[in-house]
């Protein structure tokens, strides 16, 4: 792993966290495409990383076990994007928490659009 590759897993988790804790969104809507296309992992494996990423909070679930025993969670990406998601989503909460409910829900709208552009126009 090299310096880009972590600088990317960093921002990767910082925005997965920030996105969660400001929205409530699983950081599923920014891991996994990160993995896919700027990392080139398969769906399965960005997958099963961004389910790891989740196990540390919400402890080590059925879902993830089953990709563990596929081998399809790379731990190394899935540490750096643990550390940086609690602190992305500690900053996204604070921030979210002082919005008026009327910019927050036109945010939280905005971002599903543009991730379910997105899905429908990527390759």
């Amino acid at each position: 792993m090299d310096f880009n590759q972590i600088a990317l897993l960093i921002i990767a988790g910082l925005l997965a966290g920030f996105i969660a804790g400001g929205f409530g969104v699983g950081g599923g809507i920014i891991i996994v495409p990160a993995l896919v296309f700027i990392f080139g992992m398969t769906q399965h494996e960005a997958q099963g990383t961004s389910l790891a990423v989740l196990a540390v909070p919400i402890g080590f679930v059925l879902a993830a076990a089953n990709y563990h025993k596929k081998g399809l969670i790379n731990y190394k990406f899935a540490l750096i994007l643990i550390v940086t998601f609690l602190i992305g989503s500690y900053v996204g909460s604070k921030l979210a928490v002082n919005l008026p409910a009327k910019t927050l829900k036109k945010a939280f709208g905005v971002l599903m659009l543009v991730a379910g552009l997105k899905i429908i126009l990527g390759k």
